[in-house]
């Protein structure tokens, strides 16, 4: 009996004590997951605090840099009538809300050919809130569903995207000004 304890009983202890946790999982990457290779929709291509733009003084700027304010990234182009049109209601809304509150950003889409015509551009249409030029993970992410320009995204507080809205009018202003309220409330 005491020969079947031995053999039995003590290695089982000592198994047991050798045994612990397991780790909790690792994240082995900060890709979304994608099948066969093709990006999923609505997934951003990396996580959105780290999507990112160039301002016109060459600072790298982030989503997460902007915690704590609601954040519209508007994408637009020299040649786009409607994004003229969208120029003055974005900036009444940051005149309105105040940077402390809100920041727009003016991220060009227009391509090499039409950064020249940038200055101009801005002169005419009177623009308040920064120029950028978007990194094509962000371009990616908010043009999945529709190239059309303007694209206007709206970020909480949090960085959490609250909509992404296509074109400019009278019903989309009132889109846009509803989005800002649900997302200063965030």
């Amino acid at each position: 009996m005491r020969a079947l304890f031995l053999l039995v009983i003590i290695p089982a202890a000592l198994i047991s004590l050798s045994c612990s946790r397991a780790a909790a999982p690792v994240s082995i990457s900060n890709q979304p997951v994608s099948v066969n290779g093709v990006r999923q929709r609505g997934v951003p291509p990396k996580p959105l605090p780290m999507m990112s733009w160039i301002s016109q003084e060459g600072q790298k700027e982030k989503i997460g840099d902007y915690k704590g304010k609601v954040l519209i990234l508007d994408f637009w182009a020299t040649y786009c009538p409607p994004c003229k049109e969208e120029i003055p209601h974005l900036n009444e809304l940051q005149a309105k809300h105040g940077t402390a509150n809100l920041q727009v950003i003016g991220l060009h889409v227009g391509g090499e050919e039409d950064r020249p015509k940038i200055p101009d551009f801005t002169a005419e249409t009177n623009i308040e809130y920064p120029i950028a030029f978007p990194e094509s993970a962000l371009v990616s992410y908010v043009f999945e569903d529709t190239d059309a320009i303007p694209q206007t995204a709206v970020f909480d507080r949090h960085g959490q995207l609250v909509t992404k809205i296509a074109g400019f009018n009278e019903q989309i202003k009132r889109q846009l000004d509803a989005a800002v309220e649900i997302a200063l409330r965030r």
